[in-house]
């Protein structure tokens, strides 16, 4: 499974479903030589979401585990066949990068991950930035969806944007939100191309984004982490992008 329908589907089934189908309870390999403990989170036809004891998050094929777990998750909590089948080229839950205004209002209205917090009579006075955001909290935070678009109309960025706070949440709530997100990003994506500390407050000017972490997208494009500051408050923002946006070299 590539990065990209990792996120997907760990958006879905870690942040976004709720704790009632949450069960701890021993998994054992194919061939029953090794167990470890985990909680599950989630599955779909052909993969299962787990949170390790040591609280890491990870996707891994059901015909990986023994015949046992496989007839557990068939019984207990039977996949919907009726689900639609994810997108490899997902950016964002079912947002793929050149999608025009048309395609994206449909996939939000129809999505599962976020919700809109405004009448959708208004979109066309207000447009789309702001208007969406994630169901459920991440660091205990939600985070809204901003959109950027080529010359011809297609997407081609998407941030995921705290609302910004003063400067008493900087080092509490902000960092929380931070530092769950790069773990989040980490596990699916693999090792990131930069990985930084926390920028410090006194880094920051105002409208201006300063990245700690930067991944490469599977098909193209980069994923970046950080924080920024807008009219003085303070906000963790994700972006993902169509360009492909190398390290800083520090000598």
């Amino acid at each position: 499974m590539n990065p990209t329908q990792s996120f997907l589907i760990a958006l879905l089934m870690i942040l976004f479903i709720g704790t009632a189908n949450a069960e701890s309870r021993t998994w054992r390999n194919k061939e029953g030589s090794g167990s470890f403990t985990g909680t599950y989170l989630g599955h779909d036809a052909r993969h299962v979401t787990i949170r390790r004891q040591d609280g890491q998050v990870f996707t891994l094929n059901i015909d990986k585990l023994h015949e046992t777990d496989q007839a557990w998750l068939t019984a207990k909590n039977p996949p919907k066949a009726e689900e639609t089948p994810i997108n490899p080229n997902a950016i964002f839950d079912t947002l793929c990068f050149g999608d025009n205004r048309k395609d994206v209002e449909a996939k939000l209205k129809a999505s599962k991950v976020v919700e809109t917090t405004l009448d959708e009579t208004f979109f066309g006075r207000f447009g789309l930035n702001g208007t969406y955001r994630t169901k459920q909290q991440i660091g205990g935070l939600h985070c809204e969806l901003y959109f950027d678009w080529s010359k011809a109309g297609n997407l081609e960025e998407i941030s995921l944007q705290t609302q910004g706070l003063g400067s008493e949440s900087y080092a509490s709530r902000l960092q929380d939100n931070w530092t769950e997100l790069a773990d989040l990003l980490t596990t699916l994506h693999g090792k990131p191309l930069q990985a930084g500390k926390y920028p410090e407050r006194n880094e920051l000017q105002n409208d201006l984004f300063l990245a700690s972490h930067i991944w490469r997208l599977d098909g193209g494009g980069s994923a970046l982490l950080g924080t920024s500051m807008q009219s003085g408050k303070y906000l963790i923002v994700v972006r993902f992008t169509t360009a492909s946006i190398e390290p800083v070299r520090v000598p």
